[in-house]
């Protein structure tokens, strides 16, 4: 993956910052993430180095998504996907020129979709394995 030219570190720790702001604020959204996030700067570290990987192949990210959402997977609609992406829509937009908000907002739908499709089989498999 190529490097976003028009993206620096410090305006994806800034995004992650502000979107995390506005997330935690959120009524839909907000009161999930309270309840499983422990240690705030830790995690918004790990996103901001996610973020980095993703949009600047930077490699910082060594994390596991998939398995960090699936243990919540009963807990997530796909309405808090669209909450989820409407902030983030709305937080690139307030940041960055439209063409680099653009770019922010279709990974992050294609990171979403992919995210939902691999709980969707996770539920599939988990209520196989119960039946």
């Amino acid at each position: 993956m190529l490097p976003d030219p028009d993206l620096t570190e410090a305006q994806l720790a800034d995004l992650v910052d502000r979107f995390y702001a506005n997330v935690r604020k959120d009524p839909l959204i907000g009161g999930l993430f309270e309840t499983v996030i422990g240690d705030w700067p830790q995690h918004l570290g790990k996103l901001t180095a996610f973020w980095s990987s993703v949009m600047l192949g930077t490699g910082r990210y060594h994390g596991r998504p998939m398995v960090a959402h699936a243990r919540l997977a009963d807990r997530i609609t796909p309405e808090m996907f669209a909450r989820w992406l409407a902030i983030w829509g709305e937080t690139t937009q307030t940041l960055f020129p439209p063409p680099v908000a653009t770019r922010l907002q279709d990974k992050a739908a294609r990171i979403a979709e992919s995210l939902q499709l691999g709980l969707r089989f996770h539920a599939d498999l988990s209520g196989k394995a119960a039946s």
